[in-house]
């Protein structure tokens, strides 16, 4: 499936969730053949997300719809701008507008939360990543806020990374065990995908470097110190990333260790909506 195959499937999915059988409080009040021009209005500061999703909304519902972009994705914004207009069908602009909003405030409010965390971490080589704590059925937008408030996308899901976890270790009966049979499964499939495994302490690092096999280690819920103290001994063939409870008032002191990439799970699941809302604007 193409991206925009999937976008497009998001979309109809939500607009089928919101209109079943008609959005009747339209059919009933507006004329049929009615015409109307809409501004998103921002009432917050932030990162700006979802102008391009809002755009293919419009769009797929109503091919007649004209969309005039103001600003762009990820621009910076403050209470009071307009972020675009629309115009078209009164009717059109009626049933997309909760969706649009939907989207936009979630999506703003994850690119706000991933600038300001990203911010943070500026002048060091750790590269901010996002986690799969994202909304069920709404994954990719999520993920794609996170890049334009200048995060990295982590595994999209659970079949183009392997990511050996502590349950993973825990059930295949070890490290050892857990690698090797990874490492056998990708031979007999043949597939090409990158390993990373999480460790939960340094006994379970030696075992890690003992096997190799691995392209990244995960260093979860080590302390600053931990890391620094460790990460002498790992090679340089192995990407490394902290995880677990790392927050603003943290992070800055886990990038200067030097490891590869920080993994946040808020960016996704404790961000605060932007506030937006579309104001119609007149008749044309």
């Amino acid at each position: 499936m193409t991206e925009k195959e999937t976008i497009d499937l998001i979309i109809s999915n939500a607009l089928a969730e919101d209109i079943g059988d008609g959005d009747h409080s339209s059919l009933a009040a507006v004329p049929e053949d009615a015409k109307g021009k809409a501004k998103l209005l921002v009432k917050d500061e932030g990162i700006i997300a979802g102008i391009e999703l809002a755009k293919q909304i419009f769009q797929l519902y109503d091919s007649g719809m004209v969309f005039h972009p103001i600003l762009k994705d990820g621009d910076k914004v403050k209470k009071g701008e307009i972020a675009f207009t629309v115009e078209g069908s009164s009717r059109s602009i009626l049933a997309t507008e909760r969706l649009v909003l939907n989207f936009m405030q979630r999506m703003s409010g994850i690119a706000t939360q991933t600038h300001y965390f990203a911010s943070l971490i500026a002048g060091t080589n750790a590269k901010l990543l996002d986690t799969r704590k994202t909304t069920p059925g709404i994954r990719y937008m999520e993920k794609w806020a996170v890049r334009i408030g200048g995060g990295y996308n982590h595994r999209f899901a659970l079949y183009d990374m392997i990511m050996l976890k502590d349950n993973h270790i825990d059930y295949a009966g070890g490290i050892k065990n857990a690698i090797e049979r990874t490492a056998e499964y990708l031979r007999k499939t043949g597939k090409q995908l990158k390993i990373e495994i999480e460790v939960r302490n340094e006994k379970e690092l030696d075992e890690v470097l003992s096997t190799g096999k691995v392209d990244r280690i995960m260093l979860d819920n080590f302390s600053v110190e931990e890391i620094r103290r460790v990460l002498p001994k790992i090679p340089e063939q192995y990407e490394i990333e902290a995880s677990g409870g790392i927050n603003e008032n943290t992070i800055r002191a886990y990038a200067e260790t030097g490891v590869d990439f920080i993994s946040v799970g808020a960016l996704t699941h404790s961000f605060k909506s932007l506030d937006l809302s579309l104001k119609a604007e007149y008749d044309i």
